[in-house]
């Protein structure tokens, strides 16, 4: 959502002196100063003293605004924290703020003019934790601005903000380290990176456009050099976590670790080697070509192993957290056991009329990046993967004591002394519906309606398709593009995991989860017999409720539709029920060489297939026929 403006006419009465050559500041006495005079004659003491209590206790008042801000101290630090960019205010541009706090809402913002007037601010709220309150000013005059946050009246955050020749680079780039206020602003600029409506279906074709928004982008232009305007975007699933995080550690002048892993076997999860502690962007600010370099070298090195690491392992960049609200703050990963990894974004609270939604979001192959609701179709969780650690996990942090080099935190210093949410290996105790059913507490807490949560469900699943459409049409437009082009295809449990275009166009791994976001639909009416604790039944028996939601789901799935585009560029409109009726075909609906009404289950000699223009080759297809059975039971194989 955009940040809110404070537009405001600047006095320009600061520089005017009055006949006895007093500054501005003490001309505005006079007129008391005068009436007192002729009231009081000047020959009454008492009197005289008597006015000066009252006038000291008028400039105190809250009407005014310059002697209330100068009299009370304005301290910096502490729970919560006032961030501005770009980092050097300019005289006549528009100054970004955010105040972000780590242990309860900012319920009040104030921000006052180097004149001394208080300033109307428009605010945007997000969170929490962490919370954050963000606007904006518009048209910066030369002087000190005064910005407060409050709660309950008093006062949680301060800081003065100089614009023009005295003014000096924001402390964000003094001394900065990954503490808890910096782990705070990294959740909450993320949080605000990827707001928007909730009902809207949030894909963008790659990052760029994401950080080029000034309006998403807290620290866009944050040097004042335009240094976002080119600066290319485009991290795939695993690339995404690291890409922000080093953005934003270049951005504020923090230092970026990272580790070179293995993939792992179908005994073990990845193992990592030593960490890599980057600190180019500590000394001061860096060019777009610093960042560029670096992420170049990320991109080349890690990859979903460096995520799915062991639970109780060290030497990894991540480390499990419980579940726990508090402990998932926007900006922690989920990794999902077969190598997927998303991002939170966003813990929309439940109401009386709507339930919780807990929102993040992902990067594919193809670079695209889109919002996705938690539920079991999209972050899949299973305890009896060998080969890999899932689960919810945020980013190790550096610490530094004194003047020593930055290092990573062990789990037992995270069990300890967490600067965000303590290590806990809980998750791994879990079976995948226990960890589902927490899951549906925290995010809908008081119970959910067993109408709205299948409608909820179904949402979900019409979004998947949706962005099911984008990603065969991607592959589309690169046939078009490369006309006779035959991708390859790699053999066994490789097909999931590749580079080149077979990465970048086939949907493996997007369709296996699929095919289990069909069978979470499907079984949902049984769920509320399994777990009756987690819906509100109304006094029905959970049995009635099943049958209800039974007869709802015939229904429902005849009125939702999808369309996706042909091979002779036509529409055609496929409902829910179809796409549950055919799916045996998506257990072979992957290959890009296959045109798009094959990809969709259309069936051969039906109107719908008649526009189909190519096939798979046939050495394809039979592997595609050997591999089946892992879709049909929707468990990847082990690597």
């Amino acid at each position: 959502m955009p940040v809110g403006s404070a537009n405001v006419e600047q006095s320009k009465a600061a520089a005017v002196a009055d006949e006895g050559g007093k500054s501005a500041g003490s001309a505005l006495l006079n007129p008391v100063y005068a009436s007192a005079g002729m009231f009081f004659s000047g020959k009454r003491p008492r009197d005289v003293r008597f006015l000066a209590i009252v006038m000291a206790l008028v400039l105190l008042a809250p009407g005014l605004a310059v002697g209330e801000a100068d009299a009370e101290p304005c301290p910096e630090g502490g729970a919560a924290s006032v961030w501005i960019s770009p980092k050097m205010p300019v005289i006549g541009e528009r100054l970004k703020l955010m105040v972000v706090a780590t242990d309860g809402p900012v319920s009040e913002l104030r921000a006052f003019a180097p004149g001394g007037e208080e300033l109307s601010l428009a605010v945007n709220r997000q969170g929490g934790p962490p919370w954050s309150a963000a606007f904006a000013i518009d048209h910066l005059v030369p002087g000190d601005y005064r910005v407060e946050g409050r709660r309950q009246g008093e006062m949680i955050a301060c800081r003065r903000v100089t614009v023009g020749n005295d003014a000096e680079a924001g402390p964000e780039r003094s001394g900065a380290e990954w503490d808890r206020r910096h782990e705070a602003l990294y959740s909450a600029w993320i949080e605000r990176l990827f707001d928007a409506p909730i009902e809207e279906n949030y894909t963008l074709p790659s990052l760029e456009p994401i950080l080029r928004n000034p309006e998403r982008n807290f620290l866009h232009g944050h040097f004042g050099q335009g240094e976002d305007e080119r600066l290319p975007a485009t991290p795939d699933c695993a690339d995404l976590p690291y890409f922000l995080r080093a953005y934003f550690a270049w951005k504020i002048g923090l230092p970026v670790a990272f580790r070179a892993c293995d993939r792992g076997a179908s005994h073990r999860p990845p193992r990592c080697g030593p960490a890599v502690i980057d600190r180019r962007f500590s000394s001061g600010s860096a060019p777009a070509s610093a960042f560029t370099d670096l992420s170049r070298r990320l991109m080349d090195t890690v990859h979903s192993g460096n995520v799915r690491s062991a639970f109780e392992d060290d030497n990894t960049d991540f480390y499990p957290v419980a579940i726990k609200r508090e402990n998932l703050w926007p900006g922690t990963v989920f990794a999902d056991p077969y190598g997927h990894i998303l991002i939170i974004v966003k813990w929309v609270p439940q109401t009386e009329d709507r339930g919780g939604l807990l929102l993040a979001v992902d990067a594919q192959p193809d670079n695209s990046v889109g919002r996705k609701r938690f539920w079991e179709g999209t972050f899949l969780f299973a305890d009896d993967v060998k080969s890999a650690g899932p689960g919810f996990k945020a980013f190790r942090p550096l610490a530094r004591e004194g003047q020593e080099s930055p290092r990573l935190l062990s789990n037992a210093e995270l069990a300890e002394q967490a600067v965000i949410a303590p290590y806990s290996a809980e998750q791994a105790e879990h079976p995948a519906e226990d960890f589902y059913a927490r899951m549906m507490r925290l995010i809908d807490p008081k119970g959910l309606n067993a109408e709205k949560a299948y409608d909820s469900v179904l949402d979900a699943l019409v979004e998947q398709l949706e962005t099911r459409v984008h990603a065969v049409e991607n592959g589309e437009k690169y046939k078009r593009q490369h006309p006779g082009t035959l991708i390859t295809m790699p053999t066994g449990p490789s097909i999931f995991e590749t580079v080149g275009p077979w990465e970048d166009y086939a949907t493996p791994s997007r369709d296996m989860r699929l095919l289990i976001a069909m069978d979470v639909l499907t079984r949902f009416p049984e769920r509320i017999v399994r777990y009756p604790e987690l819906f509100v039944l109304g006094g029905r028996s959970p049995e009635i409720v099943r049958e209800e939601i039974e007869r709802r789901h015939r229904v429902r799935v005849q009125e939702r539709q999808i369309a996706y585009t042909r091979s002779d560029g036509s529409t055609w409109r496929l409902t829910v029920a179809d796409i549950l009726a055919r799916r045996p075909a998506f257990e072979m609906a992957y290959n890009p060489n296959d045109c798009p009404e094959f990809r969709w289950g259309a069936i051969p000699g039906t109107a719908e297939y008649a526009t189909c223009t190519r096939r798979a080759a046939a050495d394809q297809r039979h592997r595609m026929e050997q591999y089946r059975r892992w879709f049909r039971e929707t468990r990847r194989p082990p690597r």
